[in-house]
């Protein structure tokens, strides 16, 4: 069984459409939804980790919709050496993805758990989490 994440990309004639009840109902897929943002003017993304042996035909079928598929190749790490586990980029992560190990007070990342939302980056002052692509 195929497992990827992709990142969908909703114009305003694509957002109002029941998409993921078709990926479900029609082709058997499992999806987990990681992340998904709307805007005002109705245009969104969605960052999915789909499931199924028919994972190939689902995509096709979002592609037939009009939704830009993008494959989620880039990863966030975390740099150890420059990291001073201050704890600024775990109050912000929305997944817990980073947290504060206790009792040694150390922020540990579990990337498994990261959904890209890049909060992090933002966030870190000694710049020590990273993009990799």
């Amino acid at each position: 069984m195929t497992t990827k994440k992709v990142v969908l990309r909703f114009s305003a004639e694509t957002a109002d459409k029941p998409i993921i009840y078709h990926l479900v109902k029609d082709y058997d897929l499992i999806i987990n939804i990681l992340k998904a943002q709307i805007n005002p003017h109705k245009e969104g993304t969605m960052v999915l980790e789909i499931s199924g042996d028919k994972y190939d035909e689902g995509i096709s079928f979002l592609e037939k919709q009009g939704i830009l598929v993008q494959p989620l190749e880039t990863e966030v790490v975390r740099n150890e050496q420059r990291c001073t586990s201050c704890g600024a980029c775990s109050a912000h992560c929305p997944t817990q993805a980073l947290y504060i190990e206790r009792p040694s007070m150390d922020v540990r990342f579990d990337g498994e758990k990261c959904i890209l939302c890049l909060m992090c980056l933002k966030i870190c002052p000694v710049r020590a989490m990273e993009v990799r692509v």
